[in-house]
């Protein structure tokens, strides 16, 4: 059973820092986008990214199973104890392609289908956000010093909500819902940095409507729930990552959801 404590944290850091270098050589010149057969492009950059990331878990715990947008065949569920790793070695490929920098390395530990650790990295913003379980939630940027975020509370009377939207993904419930919401101002962003933006105070709410994945969100939730905020379902349910023993694509699809600060009266 891995130890959820500050060295593991810094570790799984170092580990998605590490993917984000190799990511960055990919990016600084020509690359070819290859497509999934589920419609998503893929690059080498991915490839590279979940190879490096997939040895160094192997490495730190090997005793826990790692799932993985690129290698959801070898999953077989979680360990005995209720462990698994869940990585995005590249969250964000469309942003990546674009060349928006608003792409991140996306790794979380799931114990019992709840995100306890998240480690998320965007290195072309040279940023990570980290959060465990009884440690808090983070922020650093290259001169690597940890500095602890924590959520905003909801705006005040009269003022207007501050709402991230998908740069990549539209979807038409979305001006339905930000019409009952109320006064707001919507900022489109890629990638997990939409949560973590929320995490550190930065936003108020994300609505997120359309198909994601549970490695799209695992990393990001654990720093967002350890900042203070939520990350519910419409139905008002926190998001989970209870997984049975292979991951077919039904279950690795997330139900719409919606991350918000710290605690709002508005549900």
């Amino acid at each position: 059973m891995p130890t959820i404590n500050k060295a593991l944290l810094k570790s799984i850091e170092q580990l998605a820092w590490e993917a984000g270098e190799a990511i960055m050589q990919v990016y600084r010149r020509d690359f070819a986008v290859e497509i999934k057969a589920d419609n998503s492009p893929l690059t080498e950059a991915d490839k590279a990214a979940h190879a490096i990331i997939a040895r160094g878990l192997q490495a730190l715990t090997p005793d826990v199973p790692i799932l993985s947008e690129e290698d959801t065949q070898s999953f077989k569920g979680a360990n005995a104890e209720g462990f698994y790793w869940l990585v995005d070695p590249l969250d964000g490929t469309k942003e990546f392609i674009k060349r928006n920098d608003e792409f991140t390395v996306n790794i979380a530990l799931i114990e019992e289908g709840r995100p306890v650790l998240g480690v998320v990295v965007a290195p072309a913003l040279k940023l990570a956000y980290l959060a465990a379980r009884g440690l808090g939630a983070f922020k650093a940027d290259d001169d690597g010093q940890w500095q602890p975020i924590r959520a905003a509370s909801p705006p005040l009377k009269g003022q207007p909500w501050r709402v991230l939207g998908s740069r990549s993904h539209a979807d038409s419930r979305l001006s339905s819902w930000l019409g009952e919401l109320g006064k707001y101002h919507l900022q489109p962003m890629g990638s997990s940095l939409k949560a973590c933006f929320i995490a550190e105070g930065n936003a108020d709410v994300y609505p997120r409507f359309g198909p994601t994945s549970l490695w799209d969100t695992g990393a990001a939730q654990a720093v967002v729930e350890q900042a203070g905020g939520r990350v519910v379902t419409f139905d008002d349910q926190p998001l989970g990552y209870a997984m049975l023993e292979d991951a077919t694509p039904v279950q690795v699809l997330n139900p719409d959801f919606v991350v918000w600060g710290r605690p709002s009266t508005l549900r």
